[in-house]
């Protein structure tokens, strides 16, 4: 079993600058409190192939992530698919970013989670759960956005 999560959030910041910012995965403890650290490797700016190495924690459980960028066209598509060998991986999410008029940016963020072995049967639970928060993880990116990011 698969299925996606979702969130669509306008952020009042310039669509470079926000792409910037989110091909930068480094950025993502700033607004997923599930990611307890990462690297980016090699730690260079990115471009395809760069792998992104985390700890997150879900359900109270600690695991190791990879994922590698697998398309990065500035300044409107990020796309990425976890490497890492857990029971609910990401099999591939991304940003798609289109400019607003006055400057800002709209930005959808989506996941595709499939579940393997065990995590076949909890791979709904988790979907569940990130639909729930998909909302809230919107505006949780437009809030560390907009405070990374120097308004113009």
């Amino acid at each position: 079993m698969s299925g996606q999560f979702e969130a669509t959030v306008d952020i009042n910041r310039p669509i470079d600058k926000v792409f910037d910012y989110l091909a930068d995965g480094r950025n993502d403890p700033q607004f997923s409190p599930r990611v307890q650290r990462i690297e980016r490797v090699p730690d260079a700016p990115t471009t395809v192939g760069t792998l992104f190495r985390s700890t997150v924690k879900d359900a109270g459980m600690k695991t190791a992530r990879e994922f590698r960028i697998t398309d990065l066209q500035a300044p409107a598509r990020i796309r990425w698919t976890e490497t890492s060998k857990n029971t609910v991986t990401v099999r591939e999410g991304g940003y798609d970013l289109v400019a607003l008029p006055g400057g800002g940016t709209q930005v959808r963020i989506f996941n595709e989670l499939e579940g393997h072995g065990v995590g076949k049967l909890l791979v709904g639970l988790a979907l569940a759960a990130a639909r729930r928060d998909a909302p809230a993880f919107g505006t949780r990116i437009r809030t560390a956005a907009e405070a990374a990011i120097a308004a113009p």
